[in-house]
Order: structure tokens, then C-alpha cells, then sequence
């Protein structure tokens, strides 16, 4: 147990999804008191939060309700020492019906979770961005001072929640660093994602794998790993106006890691292309390598997880939550 958490006042934004509820359960061991936004449902689920061990559950606040609510965020704010502020849309899909959805949630929710941390002074604010604000690699590996291109309204809105984040600091001196995450996976990562999406496919025993592109190169993080940068960011007195990349620093085509998952499966089925799952042809972004060396420097922080012995994890896990990852929905 890190003592520098034991009953420090945490909220966590986002905290029912797959990287917020790992962040919420780790704190609540390292002895956090933890509160946690999930999304408001009719269903009452807290997400990922629901499937929590009753002994950590019990550590957790949970409070339902809607980012983009500035009155509401305000009020969870109240008595917060530490934010971790992950609430977003992340769907790329998604975000070329909806963008005005992605802008509402990523840009204005981001907004009021600035503006209510300002107010009551908290001492660190770590915002979530993403990979994907860099676009297309134009050098790998990809530092923080590479430049940020919009290549779909996911992106665009991430780009805009970062440039706001920093203004805050600039401007008010609000001590707020961003965490900027590239391809993380593991455990409870939707089958939105290309990973759970192969894997799940791969345990159905179809004789094809529906998948996009096969040539786009990620930097898989397993998400333990992803926590602890997000942990390291928010104890750190040197982290306030800076953004730090979290990644391996390992560039694996989409393909590659198809296979390996083909060979730890033991299935036998064939890799197809779904043009259902192609992004346009601009929008796609070819190669994203992480340099966290400036996360190594001053925070300390390295992953640990071998790509392979992290992809029997999460082959584990959804082998034993088949019924979730609707398989038959790509199998073809």
C-alpha cells in the first residue's frame, strides 16, 4: 500500500468503464477514499463497478450522473482532494454519426470538471486524453512534442479537451497534468476494441475473424500498467502543465497481433477483412509507437507487462465472460 493514497479524497470520472474501474478498485486498495461517477441508467448499473469483490465495493462511493451537467459536477467535486477525469465518449466509430455527442461529453464535460476543480482548489486534477490526438505518426516513436492532428471527431474533441486543460493551467494555475494512454487492453476492454473483438471471436470457433484493417501499427499497454501512470502522474509535484505519454514503446501491426491471438487461442479460423469495420480512408490512423521516455524521467513510471503474458489475461478473462462479448455479431 502506497501510503501517499491512504484516505486521500479521490473522485474518478468515468469510473464504471474499463480503465476507470481498474483506477477506482487500485485506489480503494491502496487505501483511497474513493469517489466514483458512473453514467446515470434506468438499468441502475454501475458498469464494471457492479463485479467489484464486496471488501473493495464497500471502499467506493458511487454517484450516478451526467458529465455534461455542470451543476451536478460541481457538487461532486465537493470535499475531492484528487480528480482523475476520465469520463468520455471514446468511440471512433461512433463519433462520425454523433460528433456533436463527442464535443457535448469530451469538450464541455471536460470544461466542467476544470471549471469546478478551479473553484474548490483541488490539488491535482489528471485528465485523461488519448493516442490518437497525434494522427498518423509523422516520427516514431511518438513524443509529447509531436504534433496533434484531428483524423476523426473522436480525435478532434480529445485535441480540444487537452488545449483547455492547458489553457486552465496557464491561465487560473490550476494544477492539472494530462495522461495521454495509447492502446491500452486487458480485462473488461469492450469488445468495441480490436483485441477483445479477436479474441472473442477466436473462443467462438467461427471459421472467420471479422476485422478492419490489418496493416495499422498500436502500442498495446496492458492496463495495470496504464493505473499505475496515472497514478505516478497524479503524485507527482513535477507533473502540473505537462501531458505524458504511457505506452510500451512496441509497435505491433493489427495483424501481428491477430495471429498471436490465433496461436494462444489454439483457433484454427481465418483473418477477414469486414469493410463494416474500416474507417474512411483519411480518418485511418496508420502507426502509433510510444516514447514515454519523459514519464520514465520524471515520474518514475515503466510498464511491466509482457505483450503475451498480458494478451493470456485477457484471453482468460473473456474466456470466462463469453456471454458478454456477443461474438456471433462478427462472426461471419
Amino acid at each position: 500500500m502506497n501510503p501517499y493514497w491512504k484516505g486521500k479524497r479521490v473522485l474518478v470520472t468515468g469510473a464504471g468503464g474499463f480503465i476507470g474501474s481498474h483506477l477506482a478498485e487500485e485506489l480503494a486498495r491502496q487505501g483511497a477514499r474513493v469517489r466514483a461517477l458512473t453514467h446515470y441508467n434506468s438499468r441502475g448499473s454501475w458498469g464494471f463497478l457492479d463485479s467489484l469483490p464486496a471488501g473493495l465495493a464497500r471502499r467506493i462511493e458511487v454517484r450516478a450522473g451526467d458529465i455534461t451537467d455542470a451543476s451536478f459536477v460541481g457538487g461532486l467535486m465537493d470535499g475531492q482532494q484528487v480528480v482523475f477525469h476520465l469520463a468520455a465518449l471514446i468511440a471512433i466509430p461512433y463519433s462520425y454519426a454523433a460528433p456533436q455527442s463527442f464535443v457535448s461529453t469530451n469538450v464541455q464535460g471536460t470544461l466542467n470538471v476544470l471549471e469546478a476543480c478551479r473553484k474548490r482548489k483541488v490539488s491535482k486534477l489528471v485528465c485523461t486524453s488519448t493516442s490518437e490526438v497525434y494522427g498518423t505518426a509523422r516520427y516514431t516513436p511518438m513524443d509529447e512534442a509531436h504534433p496533434l492532428q484531428g483524423q476523426s471527431p473522436y480525435s478532434a474533441s480529445k485535441i480540444g479537451a487537452d488545449h483547455l486543460a492547458e489553457s486552465f493551467h496557464r491561465c487560473f494555475g490550476l494544477p492539472v497534468a494530462i495522461a495521454r494512454p495509447f492502446n491500452t487492453y486487458g480485462p473488461r476492454q469492450s469488445a468495441r476494441a480490436v483485441l477483445p473483438t479477436v479474441i472473442s471471436q477466436a473462443l467462438s470457433a467461427g471459421p472467420l475473424i471479422s476485422l478492419g484493417a490489418l496493416s495499422p501499427v498500436r502500442d498495446f499497454n496492458y492496463v495495470a500498467d496504464t493505473v499505475s501512470g496515472f497514478l505516478a502522474v497524479a503524485q507527482s509535484p513535477k507533473s502540473a502543465g505537462q501531458a505524458f505519454n504511457l505506452g510500451s514503446g512496441r509497435g505491433v501491426t493489427v495483424g501481428q497481433a491477430a495471429k498471436l491471438i490465433l496461436k494462444l487461442t489454439g483457433s484454427r479460423a481465418k483473418l477477414a477483412q469486414d469493410a463494416r469495420r474500416l474507417r474512411p480512408d483519411d480518418s485511418e490512423v496508420l502507426k502509433l509507437v510510444c516514447d514515454s521516455s519523459k514519464a520514465r524521467r520524471l515520474l518514475g513510471w515503466k510498464p511491466r507487462m509482457p505483450f503475451e503474458e498480458g494478451l493470456k489475461r485477457t484471453i482468460d478473462y473473456i474466456r470466462g465472460h463469453a456471454s458478454e462479448y456477443k461474438a456471433h455479431l462478427y462472426n461471419v
